[in-house]
């Protein structure tokens, strides 16, 4: 075959060798052992299982059919980097086998340039420096063809062969990362037959064959295709023709070929097809050139995480920062976490961290001048490996009756996985196995159908029914299915009772958000049936690490005969961790040999206790809520009085026995405070105008309105007088008509000086009009009557 890229196919084995692997789990989420002709799976390492990603037997095959370019030179030098720097689980093992053909004695087919290496300290650095080889191909000992059949046949004896593990180890799984176009071109390769035709129909045949021992040692077969004239249908057999049983039952995680068009998504699509081989899963972050700042995002379930920054220049320089903006030590411990950097003097760095805080982490890179053209890219792989919290309800079950059992997920750190989004695609069941019956399994579903209480909140309830045979000890182990997730598989151990229990129990318990050092109520109700008291004992169990609970009281007296409902408080320690409180109470009776009676899941969420400020600041709010609020209701009340005094469109009209002589209309600006100060001027020999007078004067007539609206008319020297729109008012030998502007509310009661009739000031015509009673000295709303003050009381 011919690579458009032969030095993407050198960094892509490099990238395979340096990715974090992930436990690769079997349906019921224990370590799969690849099955052999029997199907067997390998027991699990106790209830927790071992620390860490679980390892992976895996090889990367390379097909050398064609020689390298001087430029590919280089890309050797960066794979050979990536293999040794990368990040690998202690306990994995890897081979590198580059491919060709044999045409000619002196020649083989494959050559195998890493022999099989447990990726510890001191294997890592031997894998950096034979994995070279793949870039010196000698012509005289590999020839030109693709021999797949010897290829696969040689991983599959690496990855297979004994006496290269522990004894007593459970068998890791084995995958074959096979880089090709997918021709096989063995028409010159004489052990094949002796025309080329046959070379090649035998060698399909034999390749056919190969792939079949694979399926059977349980060898997973990955293609990814490479070249500009690829042969889809070929890889995808090849495929398919290796173990399909994949790390668990998820689709996913199914052998299947992938294309790689160009070397630019080299890293991304081996990254996205190894987390795919082992079950894990992959978060894509950004892309930049130093000096930048680039994120990926970890989420809360991941346990074990893999940051790799491919910088392609060993100039490049990282630094990492979690989520609360801390910078992370390259190697050792902080806060809980666990950190190891490689790679940092190669293309390839990666961080490995134990136990990462979930959120957004901060990735910065520096070059020096000259070194900041190429664009580096981070991404995360992880694994969620799983703690399981177990309710069995009832605790002791009866032989053929009918239990129900609920089971909540948290992580290492103890944070109890409450977002049904981070579980998507979970499937969870479990075992129940015991004396006097073969084991059932049954499933478990979040659904918010019976039995479950409440879809979406975590909580997979599921119901069997004890088969009718069981006589003894039970044993209950629930598993799950996802990827990039495993359980611990903890068992819940449990008694038949042989008869109708004398002492039966009902326990709940508060939900509640509290602050370390706080409590949480809950209530055990009690029935005890025999003749005698039963001494009762509260017990906590599965809690978060650090938590320091302690429930009171720790034992109680349940009276014979009766039934009793008693309160218990379940009290934190002050130095307990924010957020979600995992854990459980359950009661047992210490006279029957500690029987577990009841349990119940803690639901709890701790949040950090309230500042000085926090305690007062809604008082303050308060008191200055409520003026603002009294200020704008009195702000209003002034601005709807200031509108209802304005006498803007006012019309004056001056009038004389009826006929309208003159009139004046109040403008903008013109009516400060409510008032309008006009004069009468009788020019001689002219008719009478009206005049607005700028300020007021003693000598001028004023015209008011009221916060209520109602008009008062001041004639010069005189008192005030109401007065209505359209109806005419004394003023001196004349009458003023007001026409226009806002009209007044009618009132329910009237004002005194509008009950009697008066008659006017001296000068007037003699018709009587409303004036209030009394002298016309100002009295009344306005006490200053001819003063020019026009701030009178409205």
């Amino acid at each position: 075959m011919q690579w458009n890229d032969k030095g993407s196919a050198l960094l892509l084995a490099g990238v395979l060798l340096a990715l974090s692997p992930f436990a690769a789990t079997t349906a019921s989420g224990a370590p799969r052992t690849p099955a052999s002709p029997a199907g067997q799976a390998a027991p699990a390492e106790g209830p927790e299982g071992p620390e860490g990603p679980d390892p992976i037997d895996f090889a990367v095959v390379v097909d050398q059919s064609a020689s390298l370019a001087d430029k590919d030179l280089a890309r050797e030098t960066e794979a050979a980097a990536l293999l040794s720097q990368g990040e690998i689980s202690e306990r994995s093992r890897a081979t590198v086998i580059g491919f060709g053909s044999s045409e000619k004695p002196g020649q083989s087919p494959v050559r195998e340039v890493c022999p099989l290496t447990v990726a510890d300290a001191a294997g890592r650095e031997r894998l950096s420096d034979c994995v070279q080889d793949l870039g010196r191909r000698d012509p005289a000992r590999t020839g030109p063809g693709t021999d797949f059949p010897a290829a696969i046949r040689q991983a599959v004896t690496r990855l297979t062969g004994t006496g290269t593990g522990k004894a007593g180890e459970a068998a890791a799984p084995k995958v074959v990362f096979l880089l090709t176009d997918g021709k096989l071109d063995v028409a010159d390769s004489p052990e094949y037959g002796t025309d080329p035709d046959s070379r090649q129909s035998n060698g399909e045949r034999r390749l056919t064959e190969e792939l079949a021992r694979a399926r059977a040692a349980g060898v997973q077969i990955w293609p990814l295709g490479f070249g500009s004239e690829i042969d889809r249908a070929a890889l995808t057999a090849m495929a398919r023709g290796g173990y399909l049983g994949g790390c668990s039952e998820i689709p996913g995680s199914v052998p299947r070929m992938r294309v790689v068009d160009t070397s630019a998504e080299i890293d991304k699509a081996l990254q996205e097809t190894f987390a795919a081989a082992r079950c894990a899963r992959i978060s894509h972050g950004t892309v930049g050139k130093p000096p930048a700042d680039l994120t990926v995002v970890i989420p809360p379930i991941a346990t074990d995480g893999s940051l790799t920054v491919a910088k392609h220049d060993p100039k490049v320089r990282v630094t990492y920062f979690d989520p609360a903006g801390r910078k992370v030590p390259v190697r050792g411990e902080f806060d809980g976490s666990a950190f190891e950097v490689s790679g940092q003097n190669g293309p390839v760095e990666a961080l490995r961290v134990k136990n990462p805080l979930p959120g957004r982490w901060r990735v910065h890179i520096e070059a020096p001048e000259g070194h900041r053209d190429r664009e580096v890219a981070v991404r995360a792989i992880w694994q969620g490996r799983l703690r399981s919290t177990v309710v069995l309800d009832p605790a002791s079950p009866r032989a053929g009756e009918q239990v129900e059992v609920e089971v909540r997920m948290q992580t290492r750190r103890g944070v109890v996985v409450t977002d049904p989004r981070q579980l998507a695609g979970l499937s969870v069941a479990a075992d129940l196995s015991g004396d006097g019956f073969r084991p059932v399994s049954f499933r478990l579903a979040d659904d918010g159908k019976a039995p479950d209480a409440k879809a979406g909140d975590v909580r997979f309830t599921g119901t069997l029914t004890v088969p009718t045979g069981a006589t003894g000890d039970l044993e209950l182990v629930t598993r799950m299915e996802a990827p990039g997730i495993t359980s611990d598989r903890r068992p819940l151990h449990a008694r038949t009772a042989a008869d109708a229990p004398l002492v039966t129990a009902a326990l709940t318990v508060d939900a509640a958000t509290v602050h370390p050092g706080g409590t949480v109520h809950g209530t055990l109700d009690v029935t005890n049936n025999d003749s005698a008291p039963r001494i009762l004992r509260l017990a906590l169990g599965d809690q978060t690490p650090g938590a320091e609970l302690a429930v009171t009281p720790a034992t109680v007296t349940a009276p014979p005969n009766r039934s009793t409902r008693i309160p218990f408080t379940v009290t934190l320690g002050g130095g307990t961790a924010l957020g979600e409180l995992g854990g459980r109470v359950t009661v047992v009776d210490t006279g029957d040999g500690d029987r577990v009676l009841r349990g119940a899941f803690l639901d709890v969420t701790v949040v950090a206790p309230p500042t000085w400020w926090e305690r007062w600041w809604k008082v303050v709010a308060g008191g200055a809520a409520a003026l603002l609020v009294l200020g704008a209701f009195v702000g209003i009340r002034l601005a709807a009085r200031r509108r209802r005094r304005d006498l803007v469109g006012v019309t004056l009209e001056l009038c004389q026995d009826g006929r309208p002589l003159d009139s004046l209309t109040v403008r903008r600006g013109q009516s400060p405070g409510g008032a309008f100060a006009f004069a009468v001027d009788e020019p001689y020999g002219a008719p009478p105008t009206l005049r607005r007078i700028p300020g007021g004067s003693s000598t001028a007539h004023v015209l008011r309105r009221t916060g209520a609206g109602e008009l008062f008319l001041r004639p010069r020297g005189g008192g005030q007088v109401p007065v209505r729109p359209g109806e005419p008012a004394g003023l001196g030998d004349h009458e003023l008509v007001v026409r226009g502007g806002r009209t007044a509310p009618r009132r329910a009661r009237s004002t005194p000086w509008s009950r009697q009739p008066v008659r006017t000031t001296a000068g007037d015509t003699g018709r009587e009009s409303p004036t209030p009673s009394g002298p016309l000295t100002g009295t009344g709303p306005d006490a200053s009557a001819g003063a020019g003050d026009y701030d009178g009381n409205f």
